[in-house]
Formats: C-alpha cells, structure tokens, sequence
C-alpha cells in the first residue's frame, strides 16, 4: 500500500497501523534535539516511534516512550523490534496521566510533538482525532507530567504551533520552567512561521532564538540548512 512505509537511513517505520504518519514535525524535532549526554530520555505520544529512533540513532540512552493509541503502541513496538536499538527502548501503552502517577525514574530529557489543536474540527477517526487534538492530552497534562518527570538538570523539547506555543509558554513560566531555546521554522521562503521548536529548562539560562525555513520558492525545494538538519536521517540528503 502506498504511503505505509517510511524508510530513513539507519531504520525504517511502518505506519499502516497509525493514525497520524510521518510527518515534518516529527522530523523537525527529532533532528532539532541536542543532548547529547542525555542518561534517560521519554518520548510522550511516540506514534510510530520515529523521535523515539531519532533519538536512539543518535544518543546513547535509554528510552521509554509512551502512547494512549493501542493502534500507534502496536506499530511503534513493530518498528523498534526491526531496528538495531531495540534493547534501549521500551514502548509503553498508556496515557502521560496515569505514567507520572506510576512512573518514579526523573529523565535527562524528554520530549513531545503533541496533540494541538485545542478548539477545531475534528477528524472522524476517533484515534486521528486523539493524536491531533488535545483532549486526552491537555496542556496543563502535559506540563505536570514534564514538572513531575524531568530531572532538575533535565531539558524538555516540544513543538508546537505558533499561536499555541505562546499559551504553552505562559503555562511554563508560570511553573518555573524556562524557555531557554527557540527555533521559528517557516514552511516556506513566502510564508510566515507555522512552527516553533522549543527547549525548556528548570534554570534560566541565556536565551536563544534563530529560524528555519524548510523549503524555498518551490515545493520539494528544500534549502541547505534543512538538508543540513536533517541530513541524518532523511536518503536524498
């Protein structure tokens, strides 16, 4: 079938079980991720397991990743048994919720590419609904379960959209939790951002903030900095 398989450069993900495929932000924050000491690492709402891969390819750690979506908890499992970190991540079917009420382990880094949409129409597909929509995630949800899980010295990475980054970033400051990096990614030389990759951190440190843009004046005309970015990962790069 078409579009059920997504082959990377050190894996592969199949999708066929999955509601929301692979898709640029998902490869956006996998690839925008820098800690490279990082010990432990959670991935909430995993998916496929792709970031959960991303990362693995890439840093030495354990990593435990979690989605609500029997459907996505399925595949994803698939997936990491096909690639050669299947001893270093544990894919786990259940919701953020009830993970930091059960979970004692504080991690080095976590990160999230979320449900955003908070009052929107909604996808007749119940489990395509869950994945895009915020409901069973909230992002109060999400933020205690990142004030309960990171560790003190921890870093937590998430993407978001622009207009619900701002409410997230509210809720964080509120908590103590430190906007400490920020990416603007721009889909297109033309348009105006769509995206904001963020890192946050319990100790403020200084900020930085830069952009990204993904394609020029053309689709499929990706510019140097996104190959760059991403050049791990993706064939053609």
């Amino acid at each position: 079938m078409p579009n059920q398989e997504f082959v990377f450069k050190q894996f592969k993900i199949n999708q066929s079980k999955c509601a929301m495929k692979v898709g640029t932000d998902a490869v956006l924050l996998g690839s925008w991720v820098n800690h490279p000491n990082a010990k432990t690492i959670l991935d909430i709402g995993t998916g496929t397991g792709i970031i959960a891969l991303m990362l693995a390819q890439k840093i030495a750690a354990k990593i435990d990743a979690i989605d609500i979506d029997e459907g996505a908890y399925i595949q994803a499992r698939e997936n990491v048994d096909m690639s050669s970190w299947k001893d270093r991540i544990n894919i786990h079917h259940i919701s953020l919720q009830q993970f930091a009420s059960d979970c004692f382990t504080r991690y080095d880094l976590i990160v999230s590419n979320p449900p955003y949409f908070v009052d929107s129409s909604k996808a007749n597909e119940e489990s395509r609904t869950n994945a895009r929509h915020t409901d069973l995630l909230p992002y109060i949800d999400l933020m205690n379960g990142v004030l309960k899980l990171l560790n003190p010295a921890g870093k937590f990475y998430v993407i978001l959209p622009k207009k619900e980054s701002e409410q997230f970033c509210e809720m964080a400051k509120e908590n103590k939790l430190f906007l400490t990096k920020l990416t603007k990614v721009i889909t297109r030389t033309d348009k105006p951002e769509k995206r904001l990759l963020m890192r946050f951190e319990f100790t403020p440190k200084t900020f930085s903030e830069d952009s990204i843009t993904i394609e020029e004046d053309a689709r499929h005309s990706y510019t140097p900095e996104y190959k760059e970015l991403t050049k791990e990962y993706y064939l053609n790069f």
